[in-house]
């Protein structure tokens, strides 16, 4: 399905690029004077991504990346250097990880196309993505307690989850810098690219065929149940199943498969 941009009125951003073609929303980070550090400006827009693209039903995946030499290298440090206040500096915290938290809920899959510098709160929205695709030049870390801080936008919550908590720990406590093939190793990123751009709209292409329902209810099966008991989460998923098979998208996949043609899904 072709997606006509010029049909759609595209919002402005100061910070951000946002373009949508074939099911696919690109949004890159674009602060590249300052290796497209997050500042709260910028956080309030990437705050409106999700219902951006939740009023879009063509957007079948979203993927994030940077201009430049980074995807994000973190937080704006001039900004955090002026929070004195304990109360003003729990709000910068709590509005970061209320946008990773917005982009961590969306039902449609989300990658981080790395391309560069993923450094606290860059990496911290790495994090928040379902997948994550590295250029081998990428370097990712949480440098945060060189400056006398912790990772505020999720990033103690997160990483332990996806690469466990004594990797995080090496991660966190030295605040050191990993190359992307050992992030690879660990776990924390989920493919290696020449070019994480065009590797991670390689990888959209392929997730925005799927059914979209879905995908929506398998990452909701994933997450509800990572916490709880087995049984539980085996509840879970057993219920969610039973769910999806009441879609116009199952009765499509099972006849298009049976007829030995490609599925038209409507996420209906």
């Amino acid at each position: 399905m072709k997606f006509e941009v010029e049909h759609r009125h595209e919002p402005e951003f100061e910070h951000l690029d946002f373009r949508v073609e074939e099911g696919i929303a690109v949004v890159t980070i674009r602060r590249p004077e300052v290796l497209n550090a997050l500042s709260s400006a910028l956080l309030r827009e990437l705050a409106e991504i999700p219902e951006l693209v939740a009023e879009d039903p063509e957007v079948r995946v979203v993927v994030f990346t940077g201009e430049g030499r980074a995807f994000v290298a973190g937080a704006d440090i001039p900004e955090i250097a002026g929070l004195s206040d304990v109360f003003v500096a729990r709000e910068f915290s709590l509005l970061g990880q209320d946008v990773m938290n917005a982009i961590a809920a969306m039902p449609i899959p989300t990658i981080a196309a790395i391309n560069g510098y993923a450094l606290g709160g860059g990496l911290e929205l790495a994090l928040a993505c379902d997948l994550r695709v590295a250029a081998r030049k990428a370097k990712l870390g949480l440098p945060e307690v060189g400056l006398g801080l912790i990772p505020g936008f999720g990033g103690t919550q997160r990483l332990p989850r996806i690469v466990g908590v004594g990797r995080a720990l090496d991660l966190i406590l030295t605040g050191r810098h990993v190359e992307a093939e050992e992030a690879y190793q660990m776990g924390l990123v989920n493919r290696l690219a020449e070019d994480a751009l065009k590797e991670a709209l390689e990888l959209a292409r392929l997730l925005a065929k799927n059914g979209p329902v879905a995908m929506a209810l398998a990452k909701e099966a994933v997450f509800r149940g990572f916490d709880l008991p087995l049984p539980e989460g085996l509840e879970i998923e057993a219920d969610l199943f039973g769910l999806v098979s009441r879609t116009a998208d199952f009765k499509e996949g099972t006849s298009a498969f049976l007829e030995k043609r490609k599925p038209n899904f409507k996420g209906e």
